[in-house]
């Protein structure tokens, strides 16, 4: 059983979601603020929080920042009333999974929850099947699959849950060309139609916190007229 924390201040919504979340067999905690919803974060497991933006005490984009601080990678689906991108891609940026926009119906949000948990467990499953190989390392780079924890130069790096999926989806296939369709795909698990800045903010960010120089980058390639690869062992040692 998944068990989900929902915050959203909104209790017709609140209920709505209780009930469809439930005939997903999930448990189901609410907080009704920002705060509240916090802490809940702060204590319990969670295999997904839903967090409304706008909340009561502290907002939505607060309560992410401050549960991915945590080094809480809990998938976060964020719900919104506003549909300015501008929105939508703070949320993103400060580490949300996900993200709907108010109304929606409710066959959508099923279908971005069942997307999470089959990238969740997808996961779980790689890392499972990997045996031996449970950690990744290419040149500085360590990755702890299990664990979701990176290190460089032995030092751990501070990554979103979006960015671990990157890089450990670039870092098992070293060498393959993605596209950013391709990307928004596998890592959040369906098709973000005309959203491909989503991907280059998330690969920007993410080699600014892994390669040494932005510029000439090591490990993250563009492929030109195409999207990205990982490099290959022999370009890393180089």
């Amino acid at each position: 059983m998944k068990h989900v924390l929902v915050i959203e201040d909104d209790k017709d919504i609140t209920e709505l979601l209780n009930i469809h979340l439930k005939d997903l067999h999930c448990k189901v905690t609410t907080a009704y603020d920002g705060k509240k919803g916090y802490e809940l974060a702060q204590k319990g497991k969670y295999d997904l929080i839903v967090l409304d933006l706008m909340l009561p005490s502290m907002d939505g984009l607060e309560v992410c920042r401050r549960v991915r601080a945590d080094k809480n990678n809990t998938p976060i689906l964020m719900l919104t009333a506003k549909s300015e991108e501008l929105d939508k891609v703070l949320g993103l940026e400060v580490g949300a999974d996900d993200y709907l926009t108010k109304p929606f119906s409710v066959r959508e949000f099923i279908a971005r929850v069942k997307a999470i948990f089959r990238r969740t467990e997808a996961i779980q499953n790689e890392t499972a099947a990997s045996g031996n190989a449970a950690t990744i390392i290419f040149g500085d780079v360590e990755i702890d699959r299990e664990r979701r924890k990176v290190q460089l130069k032995g030092k751990r790096l501070d990554l979103t849950a979006k960015e671990f999926d990157l890089l450990l989806l670039f870092a098992m296939h070293p060498g393959k060309t993605y596209t950013r369709e391709q990307l928004l795909e596998l890592v959040w698990g369906y098709q973000f139609n005309g959203y491909d800045h989503t991907v280059n903010s998330h690969i920007n960010r993410l080699r600014s916190k892994i390669e040494e120089d932005m510029s000439k980058p090591k490990y993250i390639l563009t492929a030109w007229g195409v999207g990205y690869r990982f490099a290959e062992p022999e370009e890393v040692e180089r």
